[in-house]
């Protein structure tokens, strides 16, 4: 039965050979799309587990005995907006544990770093980075420490009794090499929960279009194809007999699309390198496939496609004259809705329940969206019905009621050629709204936005506060900044003002409203007017006034979301002659924006106090690394809406044209009736697009209601509008839906001449 079943599948003619193509074609489109996938969830694992090393001082390794302890250091350093991840070591003995990577150990005085890092420690000036590491390099950091190719990490040797003293020092005994994903309080790299949430997303949002595409595929030429296993179990095949033919018709043409899909996935792989879904592009070779993967995908998806030969087939195993005894279906009840309205109540159910833990809110909400997106398809023949019966009790013209009848008598066909780009909608709706409402909640303060915010960016802020107190008092107060430095930094090319901001002896609260670490109010800075007079975008003081109570650090400048920055500083009492030998909590830089002056402005504040845990940043630098995940889930958000458009329109166009030639022969009949060619063109673009742009508005509009129920039970935002993108990218997808309707509207001429109207 296999063999014969193969041989009609290659033997049956152009029609057997067509759909055979079309099958291996668009099953290739979904099995690319979905090693693509695979192949990005290992590159994330990948990426966690080579620069796991860096959580050395945060792991729950057991110490090693017998092992001199290392002195260990990680802090944050930044070149143009990009992290530079440091660390700097210091030996206790012969046998201290050395990070991988490496040789051996850097003495004092030397440091290995990353070719990234090393090319541009060779390019540029000394002032603007080489001078921030004591000593030379000596060495190249290998590939199996860094995150990825452009990665730019330092390892510095130190006595120990330099990196002793530094801020957030550590002594380690063996390197670890525990993923971040398995520890909650390492600071580097993606935790557990973030790798789930991409798992879920990116599943979630593709495996259902792959799926529709894949069904939609094997069920060509489904209803000849019944006529055909009927004529079998009218001669004694058995029902077993047919099955096994259709299974083995259907996995043929699914086997010939996993392959074309494994040779499409290379070019998708080079794609995937270029793309930064974690803040790090990937290594080639992060990006590949284990064996489950390919076992997966090699079995799962010709299986999946005989299974829905099987389904498709399903009256032809109970009598072989259910074929020919057509009869309309029992149509749609609106219980239909029922799981749709489910997702809805499941995620409605979590506003003020949020749990407290990332895995567990991700558990929380992934079934409500798979409900939801689920719950669409399953209800779209119910939509797709009650359409079609509005359309046909207001019209009288032809096209319309044949389109209306066929719809309202089988609207699970109806609804299937466009149920993939519902999904697409629905996906792309929920993404943008969720990112579009985070976006403007953290962004800059209205008033900075009209015309201050480029000159806001190029600020450099030397931040040196490491914590705050139960009372609201900083903890990380400097020594108090030399005047030489001021000069130094005045006389930088491009410097636009110094402000340094110092530890209060009054205490007075911060004007900006800070809580402290159990609500208390956090005390503020006191600055120089005649400084802040060099610095106006970030106020100015009363007339008359010497001092200003400021903010105590100025990170949360634009960036905080709680933070309410007034107009003018409230007046000290505190006069301007005390303020130089005040510890120092923040340094204000301004400058015109020059990488070179943002670089030495950088080089020489991190001089002057090296042993801060956080280098210097730009506020722009803060509010991106503020929103590094926002900007991992914005990269993923247009991955997906672009891969789910891409299968959608696959499937939409596989689905029209299937759709044509399983109605060749209704359509003959039409024309040798006179029915004008015209009218049979309007019937199949109506056919297609009612439903396509009814449930498109149901979709959409799910997709807006569960994002603004994300958004309020995860973050208690609400949905904002998303702007003129979102409309021209709806708009135009919708247009370019109803265009590949269209052009397969010229296979009318060729499909319904009067040969076709024989019944063979």
């Amino acid at each position: 039965m296999i063999s014969l079943g193969i041989r009609l599948a290659l033997a049956g003619g152009r029609e057997a050979l067509a759909r055979l193509v079309v099958i291996a074609c668009a099953v290739a489109a979904g099995v690319g799309l979905l090693l693509g996938m695979l192949a990005a969830i290992n590159g994330v694992h990948s990426q966690d587990n080579r620069y796991s090393w860096l959580n050395s001082a945060h792991s729950t390794d057991t110490p090693r005995s017998g092992v001199d302890p290392l002195w260990w250091r990680l802090s944050g350093d930044a070149y143009q907006g990009e992290r530079i991840g440091r660390v700097d070591v210091a030996a206790t003995g012969t046998n201290s544990p050395v990070p991988p990577g490496i040789p051996r150990l850097p003495a004092p005085g030397e440091y290995y770093a990353s070719p990234a890092l090393a090319r541009l420690l060779a390019d540029l000036p000394a002032d603007q980075l080489a001078d921030r590491y004591p000593g030379h390099l000596v060495g190249t950091i290998g590939s199996t420490a860094l995150p990825g190719p452009d990665s730019l990490v330092i390892v510095v040797g130190r006595t120990p009794a330099e990196v002793k003293a530094a801020d957030g020092s550590h002594e380690i005994t063996s390197i670890t090499t525990t993923p971040s994903t398995d520890c909650d309080d390492c600071p580097v790299g993606p935790k557990g929960s973030s790798v789930i949430l991409i798992l879920s997303v990116t599943a979630g949002a593709l495996v259902f279009p792959v799926l529709i595409l894949v069904g939609m595929a094997t069920r060509l030429s489904a209803a000849r194809r019944e006529y055909r296993f009927a004529a079998m179990r009218l001669v004694g095949a058995t029902p077993r007999q047919v099955s096994v033919i259709a299974t083995a018709e259907a996995a043929l043409a699914a086997a010939a699309g996993v392959a074309i899909g494994f040779a499409v996935f290379p070019p998708i792989r080079l794609a995937l390198v270029r793309m930064d879904f974690t803040g790090t592009p990937f290594f080639l070779s992060d990006l590949s496939l284990n064996l489950w993967d390919v076992l997966l995908v090699v079995l799962g998806v010709p299986v999946a496609a005989a299974v829905a030969a099987g389904i498709a087939l399903a009256r032809v195993r109970v009598s072989p004259l259910g074929v020919a005894r057509r009869v309309t279906p029992p149509p749609p009840r609106a219980w239909r809705l029922l799981p749709m309205l489910l997702g809805v109540a499941e995620l409605a159910f979590f506003i003020g329940r949020r749990p407290n833990t990332s895995a567990g809110q991700s558990m929380a909400f992934t079934p409500g969206m798979v409900l939801i997106l689920g719950g669409l398809v399953y209800a779209g023949p119910w939509l797709t019905m009650v359409g079609a019966r509005l359309m046909v009790g207001r019209s009288n013209d032809p096209a319309v009621l044949i389109a209306g009848r066929r719809l309202a008598d089988d609207p699970k066909a109806g609804f299937r050629s466009v149920g993939g780009l519902v999904l697409a909608l629905c996906v792309t709706t929920g993404s943008v709204a969720i990112i579009t409402a985070i976006t403007a909640e953290r962004g800059l303060p209205e008033i900075y936005t009209a015309g201050a915010g480029a000159a806001v960016d190029h600020t450099v802020l030397g931040s040196y506060l490491t914590g705050w107190g139960d009372d609201g008092r900083p903890t990380g107060a400097e020594k108090p900044l030399p005047a030489s430095v001021t000069t130094q930094l005045r006389a930088i090319p491009g410097v636009a003002g110094v402000t340094v901001i110092h530890a209060d002896p009054l205490g007075t609260p911060d004007p900006t409203e800070h809580q402290g670490p159990v609500g208390a109010a956090r005390q503020g800075g006191l600055a120089s007017c005649e400084q802040l007079a060099g610095t106006p975008l970030f106020h100015t003081c009363a007339a008359g006034a010497q001092t200003a109570t400021t903010a105590a650090d100025f990170d949360g400048f634009g960036v905080d979301i709680g933070s309410n920055w007034p107009r003018q500083w409230p007046t000290s009492s505190v006069p301007a002659a005390q303020l130089d030998g005040l510890p120092v909590l923040d340094v204000v830089v301004g400058t015109t924006g020059s990488a070179a002056t943002v670089e030495r402005v950088r080089t020489l504040l991190e001089g002057t106090y090296p042993d801060r845990a956080m280098a210097p940043w730009t506020l722009s630098e803060y509010r991106t690394q503020a929103q590094g995940q926002l900007s991992s889930f914005q990269r993923l958000a247009n991955t997906v809406t672009l891969a789910s458009l891409v299968v959608a329109g696959c499937s939409l166009a596989v689905g029209v044209a299937g759709g044509l030639s399983e109605r060749r022969r209704p359509f003959s009949l039409l024309r040798l009736t006179g029915v004008q060619l015209g009218v049979l063109r309007r019937t199949v673009l109506l056919e297609s697009a009612m439903p396509l742009l009814v449930v498109s508005g149901v979709a959409i509009g799910m997709g807006f209601l569960a994002a603004e129920l994300f958004l309020k039970a995860q973050l208690g935002y609400s949905v904002r509008s998303p702007g003129a993108m979102y409309c021209v990218m709806v708009v135009g997808g919708l247009a370019a839906s109803l265009g590949v309707i269209t052009s397969t509207l010229p296979l009318l001429r060729r499909i319904t001449g009067p040969e076709a109207a024989r019944n063979d």
